[in-house]
């Protein structure tokens, strides 16, 4: 996984970002509309959780744009770490309309209002379609991003499949009390997904270890490797997700080795660990048995 094909996605994902955002925001606008002549909170329920898709997507945007950009001096890293912010800000909104939604339907539970159940079934075969679309233009995403943004497109076809049936039920049966349902039940389904993300999101801004990556794995990775006497001072986070860091305090058993050796080993090292546990950014430090560690917490 070269750093070419990483520039590469990230470009696409932008692409891809952007034509599902103004689909999105033209399909969220004519849901309000459709909502509010058909009084269905089911669809003013989706209206929103669409309007919450068409904010992440315009901040995913404009974040994954943004992480795009090379490190300088104010961040040395890069960029990376925007499009988490995106990820974020969106999960708020999300949370806010979802109460807004539930706080709605309770009392339409109780005393129910008809609504216009041929209007509801038209506006979810359209919203089929529209989010059906969006979903294929970036189901080949591999950033967070990327994932949480099609995840949310598609529970919004899921969620107008979930409409169509119970309009079409509502023609034949008058069940109005199954229109609040849904809008309870779509809004809870967008929080749980909410709560998943935002956990990932805030375990990489505090530097927890990637999920699918051990570095008791490494360790015993390295350790294995001849020369390589014993290994401390290991940290691992990521950027984003995606782009792994690590740094380590590795001790050799030879200590007559020469600079060439010292070199190569440290890339083969190197390449291991970029091919087996995808990190891509690496530091190593190397000293040997008889040295001892100047740091306090090197007992690790």
């Amino acid at each position: 996984m070269g750093h070419n094909h990483h520039h590469h996605s990230h470009g696409n994902s932008t692409g891809n970002i952007a034509v599902a955002f103004f689909l999105n925001l033209a399909f969220t606008i004519i849901e309000f509309i459709g909502g509010f002549y058909t009084n269905s909170l089911a669809i003013m329920s989706d209206a929103l959780h669409d309007l919450g898709d068409s904010l992440s997507l315009g901040l995913s945007w404009y974040f994954q744009k943004k992480s795009t950009k090379k490190a300088n001096k104010k961040y040395s890293y890069g960029y990376k770490r925007f499009s988490l912010l995106g990820a974020i800000i969106n999960s708020i909104v999300l949370v806010i309309g979802s109460v807004f939604i539930i706080k709605e339907a309770i009392p339409r539970v109780i005393n129910p209002e008809s609504a216009d159940a041929k209007g509801m079934m038209w506006l979810a075969v359209l919203g089929i379609i529209v989010n059906g679309a969006a979903v294929l233009k970036l189901k080949k995403g591999t950033s967070i991003n990327e994932r949480v943004v099609s995840l949310h497109l598609l529970e919004d076809v899921l969620g107008w499949g979930v409409v169509l049936i119970a309009s079409i039920v509502m023609q034949f049966w008058n069940i109005p009390v199954l229109d609040p349902v849904l809008s309870i039940a779509i809004a809870g389904f967008v929080l749980y997904n909410v709560y998943k993300n935002i956990k990932e999101s805030i375990r990489i801004i505090l530097q927890g270890t990637p999920e699918n990556i051990s570095v008791e794995e490494i360790q015993q990775r390295i350790v294995s490797m001849k020369d390589v006497e014993g290994i401390h001072d290991c940290h691992l986070w990521t950027m984003d997700g995606e782009y792994n860091v690590f740094t380590a305090h590795l001790v050799l058993k030879d200590k007559e080795i020469s600079w060439e050796k010292w070199y190569k080993m440290k890339q083969e090292i190197k390449q291991v660990l970029h091919d087996d546990f995808h990190l891509e950014h690496i530091t190593l430090e190397l000293e040997f048995t008889s040295q001892e560690c100047d740091y306090e917490n090197c007992g690790s």
